[in-house]
């Protein structure tokens, strides 16, 4: 994300859906994940000038051994010209992994967003309320 290697993003998410915090599906597969990210982030000089910082995670396996969970915590600073370096949104994911062929992949990442700042600077829609 902080690259804005969207290719590579849709790489990652290849075999995944996204859903925010209510459930409903924002994108899905290699396609979707790149055209969501790159249809919906300002670039500054070909960088979105953020650092996203994930922390606490905490791994489950389901007992099968052929499925894991995660969650964790975020938090996104961004600093541009005219914008001083500052966290502009907090929140968790709620992950889903399966174990396939080529080893460990996505199938789904759930945004959870607890506090929002000025994101303006960032995305190119807004946030729903």
């Amino acid at each position: 994300m902080d690259a804005a290697d969207w290719v590579g993003l849709g790489n990652l998410f290849a075999l995944a859906r996204m859903v925010e915090e209510h459930g409903a599906v924002v994108a899905e597969g290699h396609e979707g994940v790149q055209r969501l990210y790159e249809r919906g982030t300002r670039l500054y000089d070909g960088s979105p000038r953020t650092r996203h910082i994930t922390a606490n995670t905490v791994i489950e396996m389901v007992p099968t051994g052929e499925e894991a969970m995660a969650r964790s915590s975020y938090v996104v600073f961004q600093g541009v010209d005219g914008f001083p370096l500052q966290p502009i949104i907090t929140g968790r994911y709620r992950d889903r992994f399966a174990r396939g062929d080529g080893g460990w992949h996505f199938t789904e990442r759930g945004f959870f967003v607890d506090q929002v700042g000025d994101l303006s600077r960032h995305l190119t829609w807004e946030l729903p309320s």
